[in-house]
């Protein structure tokens, strides 16, 4: 089986690694990729945004499948010409994927489906500033702010500070979004992964990420500074309450309306008092939590994901998975992630456990090209061999500037979480 993979960050990383090890795959093939991938895959050029030409790079290359990494290109429709091309594409189509794409969309799925969310209010551009204020009103102590696009996780401001929440609204209409208002959900954050193809949803293990730039949940929001799995303190129950509770309904909502899911299903939840309630959908592997939960994943990769592309997946044997933990911390660049600074030489990561994100090769040197550098891989026995495991690795990286956090999966170790 020959694989196009579209993407250029860890998370791609972590599928063409997981894809090497199938043996029913025979040739990687990724677009743009980055530096540290050319051992895994062929590299390519192209606009992975643009539906043509990608369609075009996988008829050139004769490609059984192409797995779309990103939300860009799949809310950009690259999906739906590659299946007009008949090629098997796992990823949503442009229509599904507006489950990511517009936060209203996902809000009107969830109400018809019957699944629990946040209250939620829009706040459109052109709004006067009496408005705003009167939204604005209608939330607290906490306020949730959304960017209603793509904003790659970083379009959320969670805060006490109202004139912080206000800002961000402000700053999005500039962009010419819209604005979504949430009421603030409690209890410890849980993103599980499901495979789904129309009304056939198959889980991953939970993972919890952590989104916040500084230990202990300080700082900015960010895509993501770690992520753990599975999670030791989630019910026994857990997974499959969310997937009959949330992903399950949504899923039979999405073919209700004659737009049938097919790829990977993200389901950001918080499970406070209340119960399970959602916070956000993507429509791809959510990144940083990719790495950690495809590091325990035994089931041949390629196959797996190419059920799902045929409409086969409810065929497929149950998935089997390595006992014990996976952790990732992301490498991250001096000043993200407001500005971060690229082109700085990077050494120390010569190691297999380290996935490449913002990198490229200048003079045969290895420098930083993004805000999210590297991530770092740590497996074990338990949550805190896996902790150990990645750190003694990334305290021996040398990019100068960067930081990474040091309390990945650190409360779950300490017995700080519960439900």
């Amino acid at each position: 089986m020959r694989i196009l993979v579209i993407g250029s960050g860890a998370r791609e990383h972590a599928l063409l690694l997981g894809l090497s090890k199938d043996p029913a795959v025979t040739e990687l093939h990724v677009v743009p990729g980055n530096a540290g991938m050319s051992a895994l895959a062929t590299l390519h050029e192209g606009k992975v945004d643009s539906p043509a030409e990608m369609t075009q790079l996988a008829t050139s290359l004769g490609a059984d499948l192409v797995v779309v990494g990103p939300e860009i290109p799949l809310v950009a429709g690259v999906a739906d010409a590659l299946r007009e091309a008949d090629i098997n594409v796992f990823g949503p189509s442009k229509e599904a994927a507006q489950i990511e794409g517009s936060k209203a969309f996902a809000k009107d799925v969830m109400s018809a489906a019957g699944v629990k969310t946040a209250h939620a209010e829009i706040v459109a551009p052109g709004a006067s500033e009496e408005e705003i204020d009167a939204a604005l009103d209608r939330f607290g102590p906490i306020w949730v702010v959304k960017d209603d696009g793509l904003a790659g996780g970083k379009g959320v401001v969670v805060s006490e500070d109202r004139a912080a929440a206000r800002e961000h609204v402000v700053a999005v209409h500039e962009l010419g979004n819209p604005v979504l208002l949430e009421s603030y959900l409690d209890g410890p954050e849980v993103s599980l992964f499901c495979l789904v193809d129309g009304e056939t949803v198959v889980p991953l293990l939970p993972a919890q990420d952590h989104k916040r730039v500084r230990d202990n949940d300080e700082g900015p929001n960010t895509g993501g500074m770690g992520a753990y799995t599975p999670l030791p303190w989630l019910p026994e129950d857990g997974v499959q309450r969310i997937v009959d509770e949330v992903c399950v309904p949504v899923a039979k909502e999405m073919v209700r309306r004659g737009t049938p899911y097919s790829g990977l299903l993200y389901a950001g939840l918080a499970w406070g008092k209340d119960g399970i309630a959602v916070v956000e959908f993507n429509c791809r592997f959510g990144d940083p939590e990719t790495q950690a939960v495809l590091a325990l994943l035994k089931t041949p990769l390629g196959v797996l994901l190419n059920s799902v592309a045929t409409g086969t997946l409810a065929e497929q044997p149950p998935l089997e998975w390595e006992d014990g933990y996976a952790l990732t911390v992301v490498l991250a660049a001096s000043g993200y992630p407001e500005s971060p600074r690229t082109g700085d030489e990077i050494t120390g990561a010569e190691s297999a456990q380290v996935l490449h994100a913002g990198t490229a090769l200048k003079e045969g040197k290895l420098i930083s090209a993004g805000g999210r550098v590297l991530n770092v891989i740590g497996t074990g026995a338990t949550l805190a061999d896996a902790r150990d495991s990645a750190y003694a690795v990334i305290k021996d990286i040398a990019l100068d500037g960067a930081h990474y956090r040091s309390d990945i999966a650190l409360p779950a170790v300490e017995g700080r979480i519960s439900i």
